[in-house]
């Protein structure tokens, strides 16, 4: 069984993590050339080669303050459509609910005087809570946000098994909302 993250954009983040959460596959995708269609045509064909029969699969939602919005849009939904015809589901992870997930909130500073992380200060706090949660690093921001969800999909595809051992509360609630149920059955046995 292995757990598929992708975070798609010019530079696709895709990561595969087996049932133990560890990484077998983690690559930046860029497709061929730098002319447009080609180069999105080939990105995302590059995408469904790396996909295999079983997949559990969570890609990053759309991100709705992007100077690029026509061109990942067009990324993200060529990406959507190559799973859907080769008969994959996937689950879709809102931009937020990915950095949740490993605890960072865009904010740093004592309550009363916080301040909003913004673009690479906001991008060095996920990889830096990634590090802390699962020791996994990696140079491309594209592909740490690949691994949260990958690890996202492992969790979703364990939330209802007999031996699951729950999660922290803030993981609960991101699989909760994805899944649209309750997170009292997620938290239960929580470890952490």
């Amino acid at each position: 069984m292995r757990f598929i993250g992708i975070d798609p954009s010019t530079k696709t983040g895709f990561v595969a993590v087996d049932e133990h959460g560890q990484v077998l596959k983690a690559k930046e995708l860029t497709g061929v050339g730098d002319k447009d269609p080609r180069r999105m045509i080939t990105l995302i064909d590059e995408s469904m080669n790396y996909m295999r029969k079983g997949d559990q699969i969570a890609i990053e939602g759309f991100g709705f303050a992007t100077q690029q919005g026509i061109q990942l849009g067009g990324i993200g939904w060529g990406i959507r459509m190559a799973l859907v015809r080769r008969g994959f589901k996937y689950y879709e992870v809102a931009p937020n609910a990915v950095k949740k997930f490993v605890g960072a909130t865009g904010w740093t500073g004592e309550v009363g005087n916080k301040k909003r992380l913004t673009g690479p200060q906001k991008k060095k706090a996920v990889m830096a809570a990634v590090q802390d949660h699962y020791g996994f690093s990696h140079k491309s921001d594209n592909i740490v946000d690949a691994y949260i969800l990958a690890q996202i999909a492992r969790l979703i595809y364990q939330y209802d098994k007999p031996d699951f051992i729950g999660c922290p509360t803030y993981q609960a609630e991101v699989v909760a909302t994805i899944l649209g149920i309750d997170n009292k059955r997620l938290t239960h046995n929580t470890l952490f």
